[in-house]
């Protein structure tokens, strides 16, 4: 048995279409439909089924990518403890996230790495996504970070790897010099005659508006929705309209105020996710305790 076979399934498996692996693993389509066809004549079973114009895989198929997943596993867990033995974890890490979290993780983890792990080197690109489109970035990096504030898991990262990075309230950011400036703290009943910038459906934060509609029974009225932190921070201080923000990045001189919002869920998880057999890598491994700041 072939362990390049194993591998192309559970990549296939993972992924979802040859396309998506021939572009995982910078090969043709082509390439990627000749290596099935040759797998299933030396095993002699179909591995996979024609569905729509793709490919799905057969119970076979799925048994094996199943076993694809455990050898990439063990081979992961030797090359680590390979690398614990020689006693300097090393190579190039992939990170990608949200700019957000990767602000608040990313410089303190590399001054860390500079002086207890120089031979590892991160390579950064920054995403911001809806939380469910994290998942699918797993397979072209070795960390992804993304935040829920409904679990530590997010949506659609079944089947992977996740470690609690930090924890992280989110406020309600006003400018200045707004009549609720002056307050502590702030309830949902206070909020629902506002102008809001919201961000893109789908996304974390959108999970808040939507409690505060719940528990008021009022619907807010969102006038815009926007990605970029920088730019909400920049709306927000020149207008009377209120934004969510986090409060650990959310810069202390940009003409805001942030403030707590009571009786609803307001805090995210921001966590690591990963491929199984990627989170076995030594080099992985430390990269992930110069991120963790405390859960």
């Amino acid at each position: 048995m072939d362990p390049r076979h194993l591998e192309l399934l559970r990549r296939l498996d993972e992924l979802g279409s040859v396309t998506a692996v021939a572009r995982a693993t910078y090969r043709t389509p082509s390439a990627i439909s000749q290596q099935l066809k040759q797998a299933t004549r030396e095993l002699g079973h179909t591995l996979v089924d024609p569905e729509g114009r793709g490919l799905k895989l057969t119970s076979a198929g799925r048994l094996l990518a199943a076993g694809g997943k455990d050898v990439a596993s063990a081979i992961s867990r030797v090359q680590a403890d390979w690398e614990d033995y020689l006693g300097d974890p090393s190579g190039e890490v992939r990170i990608a996230g949200l700019p957000s979290a990767l602000a608040y993780l990313v410089p303190s983890a590399l001054r860390q790495l500079r002086e207890t792990s120089p031979r590892i080197t991160l390579r950064t690109v920054d995403v911001d996504l809806a939380e469910h489109e994290f998942a699918g970035l797993t397979s072209d990096v070795d960390i992804v970070i993304a935040h829920s504030l409904i679990s530590e898991r997010p949506a659609g990262t079944e089947g992977l790897s996740i470690e609690c990075l930090a924890t992280e309230p989110i406020d309600v950011a006003v400018a200045n010099a707004h009549p609720l400036a002056s307050r502590d703290q702030l309830r949902p009943k206070d909020l629902v005659d506002a102008q809001w910038i919201g961000v893109p459906h789908g996304f974390p934060f959108a999970t808040i508006l939507s409690s505060i509609e719940h528990v008021t029974g009022r619907e807010l009225e969102v006038t815009q929705r926007i990605r970029d932190n920088r730019l909400i921070e920049a709306i927000v201080a020149s207008s009377d309209q209120v934004a969510l923000l986090p409060r650990f990045t959310t810069p202390k001189d940009a003409g805001l105020t942030l403030l707590p919002l009571t009786g609803i869920a307001t805090t995210r998880w921001v966590v690591a996710v990963m491929a199984p057999d990627t989170a076995e890598r030594a080099a992985v491994k430390r990269v992930l305790d110069a991120l963790r700041r405390d859960a």
